[in-house]
């Protein structure tokens, strides 16, 4: 199978290392070169940087790793050269397009999955498990934090350039760590309302949001807070689910997942896998998206799924501009 990486930061890094090492050699890259990544992990691929000559090519599969803004610039003529889609979150910066991205796919009978690779995370999995078990009981409340800090990010680059800081590209905290938005749909069942404020608080001198609060409405009649931001540091990402009886917890930084029981004498740990690290999330995705190309699976991330996400975002922009709840 032949696979296209269209972009080459550090998250197109990161798959063309996966891919290697799953023991895939036929790759071939489409970028601007405006990264700022060494080149030498690139040396003997093909490059292109006309998108029609990359899709000349005649890849299977296309990995759209560019800025948010332009996922759909690569998305759409891939579909519509028949190619099967890796699209990183968030699907797009804007919905405009995606109904034709869905139909291209379809005409061509291909899938696309897209980058949400929390949903590969084994502890989210065991709490996807315990709440369909009804282990603690029904959820009823949910609080997910995400903080980290924006400059620690690619300490390689001048954050204030990169597509997260900026605007014109879909930068924002609210887009670029939307992960929680997904995964919580995907817990706790679909979402009918969205309320949010948004504020650029911080030192960092970017023009998009830094920081945001958005709740969210499930259909089930659970509430959901998402706290998002560039700011702190350490970093901290975690999800607590209060239940009807007992509480379920998961650290990002542990992979740990922590279940509190009605009547129980304390918490019980159900640790990661031993040796888990955080790159076994993209392996699986990447795994994942192989057999999506193959026809053998389908994607665990669907593009509806993706854009829903992303309706959800915008929602919470909606919402903060307006000061009032969104339905959706």
């Amino acid at each position: 199978m032949r696979f296209l990486i269209a972009g080459y930061g550090s998250i197109g890094r990161r798959h063309l290392r996966n891919l290697r090492a799953l023991g895939e050699e036929d790759i071939l890259l489409y970028r601007t070169h405006h990264s700022s990544l060494p080149e030498d992990e690139t040396a003997g691929l093909p490059v292109e940087t006309d998108l029609q000559q990359a899709l000349a090519h005649r890849p299977d599969a296309v990995i759209v790793a560019n800025p948010t803004a332009l996922h759909l610039e690569v998305a759409l003529p891939a579909a519509r050269a028949g190619c099967s889609l890796l699209i990183e979150k968030p699907v797009a910066s804007r919905l405009d397009g995606i109904p034709e991205l869905e139909h291209a796919l379809a005409e061509n009978g291909r899938k696309a999955l897209v980058g949400f690779q929390f949903r590969f995370h084994p502890g989210l999995r065991v709490v996807r498990d315990l709440l369909d078990s009804g282990a603690a009981g029904r959820p009823v409340s949910a609080r997910a934090h995400w903080g980290e800090y924006l400059p620690d990010w690619h300490p390689w680059e001048d954050y204030r350039s990169s597509y997260s800081a900026r605007e014109d590209l879909g930068g924002g905290v609210l887009l670029t760590l939307c992960h929680p938005i997904d995964y919580l749909r995907w817990l706790l069942g679909e979402v009918d309302g969205v309320t949010a404020q948004t504020g650029t608080l911080g030192e960092l001198g970017i023009p998009v949001e830094d920081t945001a609060e958005i709740i969210l409405h499930f259909s089930r009649g659970a509430l959901a807070a998402v706290h998002l931001d560039y700011l702190q540091k350490p970093a901290r990402h975690t999800l607590e689910i209060t239940c009807t009886r007992g509480t379920i917890a998961w650290d990002n930084a542990t992979g740990d997942v922590s279940i509190f029981k009605a009547g129980a004498p304390g918490w019980e740990t159900l640790p990661a896998p031993r040796g888990f690290e955080r790159n076994d999330l993209f392996v699986a995705e990447l795994r994942n998206f192989i057999a999506v190309a193959r026809g053998e699976a389908e994607p665990l991330c669907s593009l509806r799924d993706g854009a829903r996400a992303l309706e959800l975002v915008l929602a919470a922009y909606e919402s903060a501009q307006k000061g009032c709840r969104v339905a959706v």
